[in-house]
């Protein structure tokens, strides 16, 4: 076998070695990642590439293909995700971001790009989110033009961000560590120079090697700030990195000038350059390690995915790269093993941990037909499951991309500051320019050191890190509480919030029903009960609503063949069934001109205020009868509904069941709002009038309740409920119990307080350095002290939410 890696060509080792057939031939890899690209390769067509190749060794992290290759779908695909609006979708990063100009610089010069939808840039985890429409503008041109800006970027995939992160640590590190050799070595000949020997007959050798250890530590450990620097102005724009660069130029080319001798009175600052080259580049790296930890969520997430799975083809159990599954392969799932794909059962039983994604300790067991899920961990049986959703459409992938795409979101807030960002360092440059003037007439050397201070000290990246840090890191202490939310700005709002909306089933009560009661036209007819069942089920087997899968499964019998099936939402379901039109649904939506059974009627009434929902059927002609649902209060509903109003909310139940249930589940949970009998319009109405005085939250689960959870200030869906809600709320709890709602609000408010915080501690920064770097009290050595030091308190201050 062979000993590297056939696509980056890295050395492999027995616990690395993933071996994939590419062009009918077996080949080894060093990881899923360059397994995965070489496949994206070949299948586009693209095999040349590994002829052209004029080293063994290809970069194995910043995978510099052709531009073309960023244009063919198959290199996209892996990489999409779906615009509800159209255009594409992709998340790239790019390990060369590292300020909040940095994010402006992306965000204006890529979003002014014909074609570009909207672009999102993201200082906490250097990824960029951007939609374009390709009939404009190719991926292609969108990657050359972040080139020409200075950042190179990659699709975003877990492993290769890794790697980027990995290379990009250990590139830093080298950086550090020659920094600190030349400063170490500066430092004893500067103390040299003060106790006596400037005096003496190697004042002049001294300052040439000053010079030598200067010259290569601001060329290389300072490389990237006078790279990031010329990219900015080369594109007519202001990045932090413009003032560090002309602080440490100006000092370095000073001393240059006073070494060549044609200053007989200046001293030479290498030193100085050197040391606040080293500890700009130390906070740099301890701001990027610290975001790492703080900003964990999304990443331990995707480890939960396992990176390879036994597919099975014909008798043979093939190890894949998880992201080369298709739908409908057939995987082996061994007892232990945690779940790769979305599937379904097609042998063996087992029981599964789900808690990851529903919340429930318990685990589930699992029988031919039953469906699993990416991230639940298989217990003691062997699986054999069809897949029936990619990687990306996996329910765990849903999860992640939720996270991740919370993270890129902005609220008015970061806006605002990333609009002030490059005016800011603007007026940084012209203070450290007026601060050189004033001092001129006193002492040059005064007057360049205090210079240099001003263009160190100040710090826009506090700033720029107040509000998105804290929320990253919320988002990820929220994910440890079963709670995803999809939109950052909901943050803030819930801690607006007065007014709180439940919806009744599903939300406020487990969902959980059973069928209490069966009548029929002929009630002790057993045979036409067994029928109306076998009706109502036929019909309801298309329908998502949560009591259609109760009706079903109470059914026996075979179910009947059903065409033109129509749902009315907050009404019923109707399909026409043996060419007779059926209605499913509320007694007003199935009623055949009044023609109801006056007995029929009256024992509906009667288990409705006993807290029953009656689900009503009937043909062309007559109604055929009903059935009777019960539903369970969620047990934490109580505590819950009290907490809300000890806080000062106002809570109502908005449902569309009858007035009779809901004002049942009201009185018992000391609800004294309630609106029944809501469709799905007046549900949304309800909320638009409460918005005239109140900031309103809405909860629910169902189809129906889409339209409110749309309308309110901000909404909660629960996870187990439709894909409908679930998609339009600005939070997804994933448990079924409703104290995540306390939980959520609280950490609204945490977050809340930490942004103003953070923020009330970046002005105070800058309003107390500034003018002290002005006044000459702050040495350029203070100054790239403190300037990383105030990003790590903000840093530090956010990582705080992750305590509960």
């Amino acid at each position: 076998m062979s000993n590297s890696c056939f696509h980056c060509g890295l050395e492999i080792t027995d616990r690395n070695r993933i071996q994939s057939n590419i062009d009918d031939r077996p080949q080894d890899f060093c990881c899923v990642g360059c397994e995965s690209v070489c496949q994206t390769i070949y299948q586009g067509g693209f095999s040349a590439f590994y002829d052209q190749q004029t080293s063994s060794v290809l970069p194995a992290v910043a995978l510099e293909y052709p531009l073309e290759f960023y244009d063919a779908q198959v290199f996209q695909q892996p990489f999409l995700e779906s615009a509800p609006s159209g255009g594409k979708i992709i998340t790239l990063i790019s390990d060369t971001i590292h300020c909040a100009a940095c994010v402006w610089l992306i965000e204006r010069a890529v979003g002014s790009l014909e074609g570009v939808n909207w672009v999102r840039a993201n200082l906490t985890n250097k990824r960029i989110r951007l939609s374009w429409n390709e009939g404009e503008i190719q991926l292609s041109q969108i990657m050359q033009h972040l080139a020409g800006l200075g950042y190179s970027a990659m699709p975003y995939e877990q492993n290769i961000a890794e790697k980027i992160a990995n290379k990009s640590n250990k590139a830093m590190l080298y950086k550090i560590g020659f920094a600190a050799f030349t400063m170490m070595n500066l430092l004893w000949i500067s103390i040299a120079m003060y106790t006596g020997a400037s005096e003496g007959k190697y004042y002049q050798y001294f300052q040439w090697l000053g010079f030598a250890l200067a010259t290569p530590t601001l060329f290389y450990s300072g490389f990237g700030f006078l790279k990031s620097a010329y990219s900015g102005l080369r594109n007519g724009l202001i990045n932090m990195d413009v003032p560090i660069s002309i602080g440490a130029l100006t000092t370095y080319f000073y001393s240059v000038y006073v070494l060549l001798g044609y200053s007989v009175k200046g001293e030479v600052y290498f030193d100085t350059v050197v040391n606040f080259i080293f500890v700009i580049l130390i906070g740099r790296y301890l701001e990027s390690s610290a975001k790492k930890s703080s900003i964990s969520a999304s990443s331990s997430l995707q480890q939960l995915q396992p990176k390879v799975a036994l597919v099975i083809k014909g008798k043979d159990e093939i190890i894949t790269p998880v992201g080369a599954i298709n739908i409908n392969d057939q995987v082996l799932i061994r007892p232990g093993e945690r779940i790769p794909v979305d599937g379904y059962v097609l042998s063996g039983e087992s029981d599964v941990d789900e808690s990851l994604l529903s919340g429930e300790s318990r685990p589930v067991i699992k029988t031919t037909g039953d469906e699993v899920f990416a991230g639940s961990v298989n217990g003691q049986g062997a699986l054999d499951i069809s897949v029936t959703q990619t990687l990306k459409q996996s329910v765990l992938g849903k999860i992640v991309s939720l996270v991740e795409n919370t993270q890129h979101s902005k609220n008015s807030v970061v806006c605002s500051i990333d609009r002030i960002i490059p005016y800011f360092v603007g007026v940084t440059i012209f203070l450290a320019f007026a601060t050189f003037v004033y001092w001129y007439p006193q002492d040059f050397d005064l007057a360049l050191l205090s210079a240099t201070s001003v263009l160190i000290i100040t710090c826009p990246c506090a700033f720029g890190l107040a509000t998105p840090m804290s929320i990253a890191v919320a988002s990820g202490a929220a994910i440890k509480e079963k709670m995803l939310i999809k939109n950052s700005d909901t943050l803030e709002v819930l801690n607006k919030i007065d007014w709180v909306v439940f919806d009744k089933t599903g939300t406020l009560t487990s969902g959980e029903f059973k069928v209490e009661k069966i009548v029929s036209i002929s009630s002790q007819d057993h045979d036409e009960k067994t029928a109306l069942i076998q009706l109502m089920a036929s019909i309801e087997k298309y329908s998502e609503h949560p009591l259609a899968q109760v009706i079903v499964n109470e059914n026996h019998d075979e179910l009947l063949s059903v065409t033109r099936f129509k749902s009315t939402p907050g009404q019923g379901v109707s399909a026409t069934i043996d060419k007779k039109i059926i209605k499913v649904g509320r007694l007003s939506f199935v009623d055949v001109d009044h023609q109801v059974d006056a007995d029929m009627l009256k024992k509906s009434q009667q288990l409705e205020l006993e807290g029953s929902s009656c689900i009503w059927c009937s043909s062309q002609d007559k109604i055929l009868g009903f059935v009777a649902l019960s539903d369970q209060i969620k047990k934490d509903a109580k505590a819950t509904i009290a907490q809300l109003l000890s806080l000062g909310k106002q809570v109502s139940i908005l449902s569309g069941d009858s007035q009779a249930v809901t004002q049942k589940v009201a009185n018992y949970l000391g609800i004294e709002h309630v609106v029944a009998q809501a469709l799905p319009e007046d549900k949304a109405n309800y909320i638009k009038q409460l918005q005239h005085h109140h900031c309103v939250l809405m909860i629910g689960d169902g189809v129906n309740d889409a339209p409110a959870l749309v309308q309110a200030d901000t909404s909660m869906a629960i996870g187990s409920g439709s894909d409908v809600s679930v998609n339009h709320a600005d939070v997804v709890l994933l448990k079924s119990t409703l104290s995540p709602i306390l939980a959520m609000i609280n950490l609204s408010k945490r977050t809340s307080q930490t942004i103003k915080q953070n923020i009330t501690f970046a002005l105070l920064y800058n309003t107390l350095m500034v003018p002290l770097a002005m006044m000459a009290k702050v040495t350029p050595l203070f100054a790239a002290i403190a300037m990383p030091i105030s990003s790590l308190i903000v840093i530090g201050n956010a990582a705080r939410l992750r305590n509960k």
